[in-house]
């Protein structure tokens, strides 16, 4: 197997256990257009990089996770995360072709980088992959109790203790970093097989909070090998055969019965059941 096919399939596989548990804060926090805000401020810190003489990738993800954060004390705003992500949008597609325009850097190079393929994946981008991934992970296993409250209503979480500014903050940062490493592996426009669309499948599915993560991450590895495997099979390029792979997988969970669901993902009951897992239900089976 060639080195590049290697790489893809490696970070296919890192990303397939991370990427989709921020498909699931995402929608959570229902902030599904963020993407688009994160390719925006991608290109602008690629920019940047190219102007710098720093490693574009790097920069795009540091830009990410500067800007995921900057927008947290704007959600406490009437308009919310919409609004705080309609305004980063804009500002950063100005500011990225301000910085093309006035410093002479390649526009078409800067914007090769941020489609992205998954053949062209490095070295250090696998390094940042599965570093990004362990982070994700600690997010949610050391807190899900409170993200759970959080999710479901930040007032709610303030009341019962929750450190929301701090937390919601955090959850902003992975999620930028997150998707800017999505388009690195797959291109802005097909992010979206990588963490939305597990997440979606999983939620039609999953009883709580957990496991709709623990589906997430299964539709994630399984829609990403079999995407992958269809696309050497057919030589055809990686991204969109992964995004229908897993579009797929999502419209095929829309039709599974709510009795084979419940075999499926049991609701919890007895002593296990808290009122956070009672929450957890409320806010994913809705």
């Amino acid at each position: 197997m060639l080195p590049a096919v290697q790489r893809s399939a490696i970070g296919l596989a890192i990303a397939a256990v991370g990427l989709p548990i921020v498909g699931v804060f995402v929608i959570g926090l229902d902030i599904i257009a963020v993407r688009f805000a994160v390719m925006h401020v991608a290109l602008l810190g690629i920019a940047v990089g190219m102007l710098t003489g720093f490693d574009p990738t790097l920069c795009g993800l540091a830009a990410c996770a500067l800007a995921g954060a900057g927008v947290a004390p704007l959600a406490r705003r009437p308009s919310g995360l919409s609004g705080a992500m309609g305004l980063l949008m804009t500002f950063a597609i100005a500011a990225a072709l301000l910085v093309l325009s006035v410093s002479g850097v390649n526009a078409n190079g800067a914007f090769e980088l941020l489609w992205g393929s998954i053949l062209a994946v490095r070295q250090i981008d696998l390094i940042i992959l599965g570093a990004l991934v362990c982070c994700v992970h600690a997010l949610f296993w050391c807190f899900r109790r409170q993200l759970a409250l959080l999710l479901f209503d930040r007032e709610l979480a303030l009341c019962s203790g929750v450190p929301a500014g701090p937390l919601l903050l955090a959850l902003l940062a992975v999620i930028a970093v997150a998707i800017g490493a999505s388009i690195r592996l797959t291109g802005a426009l097909l992010v979206d097989a990588l963490t939305i669309l597990p997440a979606l499948a999983a939620r039609n599915l999953g009883r709580s909070l957990t496991s709709m993560v623990v589906l997430s991450v299964a539709f994630g590895v399984v829609g990403n090998t079999v995407g992958f495997v269809l696309a050497l099979a057919l030589d055809q390029p990686p991204g969109p055969v992964l995004v229908l792979v897993a579009g797929a997988f999502t419209l095929l969970t829309y039709l599974v019965p709510e009795g084979v669901r419940n075999a499926i993902v049991p609701s919890r009951g007895g002593a296990e059941r808290t009122a956070a897992g009672r929450l957890n239900d409320r806010l994913w089976q809705h």
